[in-house]
Parts: C-alpha cells; structure tokens; sequence
C-alpha cells in the first residue's frame, strides 16, 4: 500500500543523510586550531573597521523586499508570454487584470516614498 511512497521516502532520507555525513565528517576531520586571525571577521580583504554588528537602516531591507516582490511577480507573466495565443481573450483580461493589480502596487509604493534614495 504504501509501495507507491518509497521513492520520495529514499529521497527524503538521501536528503536527510548526506547533508548530516557533510557535517560530521567536517567537524570531526577538520582543522581545529584558532588563530586570532582566523577569528576576526572577513571584509572582502579588507581591514574590518568598527564594529560588525552595526544597524543597518531600514531602507535596505524595504528595497531587497519591494525586489524579491516585483520579481516574483514577474515570473508569473512567463506562463502568459507561452501560452498567449492558446488563452484567447480570456487569457489577456485575466493578464490586463494582473498588471493592474501590480500596477497599483507599484503605484503605492512610489507615493509612499519607498522607492525614493535619500
């Protein structure tokens, strides 16, 4: 009964396992000995000045979110731009009404000032 299921089961545990064997086999063949160099943190190879963990302003997360937003949405006009000629009139009202819907998004985050640098 539950034959159908073993595939995703091997994979599931393939997925479970490798990563696990990944991180023991690291911690146990590893390099273990720290240096005050080691331990400083990394700037691209450049001298870390100050501290790193500093605030970073809200405005970087608002611009990575409105991104990763548009650009999901985005990716939802490549089934469309497939299969227009197949969907007909309906297709392109259902699409016009998905760009609207972005469009007043965009709209609104442009009058709140979000996309806005200053």
């Amino acid at each position: 009964m539950l034959r159908p299921f073993l595939p995703i089961f091997i994979i599931f545990v393939v997925g479970v396992v490798i990563p696990v064997a990944a991180l023991v086999l690291s911690a146990i063949l590893g390099p273990k000995k720290a240096t005050k160099r080691k331990l400083i943190p990394y700037e691209s190879g450049m001298t870390p000045l100050g501290d790193a963990m500093q605030r970073m302003p809200v405005r970087f997360y608002v611009v990575a979110m409105l991104f990763i937003l548009f650009d999901i949405e985005i990716i939802f006009l490549m089934p469309y731009a497939l299969y227009f000629r197949q969907m007909g009139l309906f297709g392109l009202a259902e699409m016009g009404a998905f760009m609207g819907i972005l469009l007043v998004g965009f709209v609104y985050i442009w009058r709140k000032g979000a996309l806005r640098w200053d």
